[in-house]
């Protein structure tokens, strides 16, 4: 009977991730997204516009797609270094 509840816990979770990957395209009306960044730089504008920066990256990508890789690879090893955390202290048990 264990293993059979463990099998639905794992179904419930594969649903509710795909439910989260899908509730943002179906919820969003407009069909943009965007980064906080963007928002961020916008508010301050629209708060002071006068406004200078005091510092400047350190490295900037050519463009937005790599900009984007570079983010992606960013998000893939942090999400590696977790599971990787997660299975290990749970097999520690």
């Amino acid at each position: 009977m264990k293993g059979n509840s463990r099998s639905w816990n794992n179904w419930l979770l594969i649903l509710g991730v795909i439910g989260l990957a899908i509730a943002p395209l179906l919820l969003v009306k407009e069909g943009k997204f965007g980064g906080s960044d963007g928002e961020a730089e916008a508010a301050i504008q629209e708060i002071s516009p006068n406004y200078q920066p005091w510092f400047t990256p350190i490295f900037e990508p050519a463009s937005g797609e790599i900009e984007s890789l570079l983010f992606s690879v960013q998000a893939g090893l942090g999400a590696g270094v977790m599971g990787y955390v997660i299975g290990r202290y749970s097999h520690r048990r």
